[in-house]
């Protein structure tokens, strides 16, 4: 089975042919195919082939499944003893995609 390590939204994700994944929120449509070309390695079975940074050529495309909000999380920021404190929420968006296919 043939996997890559793809970049995309300032992360690095290790993917394979089938796997559903969350990634930060891309511009695209529900159902298109979205193609990254950011490829930094590529594996297959015992071969690998990291790119320097990129492989060349490399693509791998993906179908976007939903677009949706991550849950909420909570900052704080509390001074005890002096009157002090603040929340905030924060809802991150993401996008959720299928790998489709993983060309070398």
């Amino acid at each position: 089975m043939s996997y890559a390590v793809i970049k995309t939204g300032g992360k690095q994700y290790r993917v394979m042919q089938g796997e559903v994944l969350r990634v930060e929120l891309l511009p695209a449509e529900v159902d298109s195919t979205f193609t990254f070309d950011e490829v930094l390695l590529i594996g297959e079975g015992e071969s690998i082939t990291v790119g320097a940074p990129l492989v060349a050529g490399a693509t791998v495309s993906a179908k976007v499944v939903k677009h949706g909000r991550a849950d909420k999380i909570r900052i704080i920021k509390f001074r005890r003893r002096k009157h002090y404190k603040r929340t905030q929420g924060h809802r991150q968006h993401f996008t959720e995609i299928e790998i489709t296919g993983i060309n070398a």
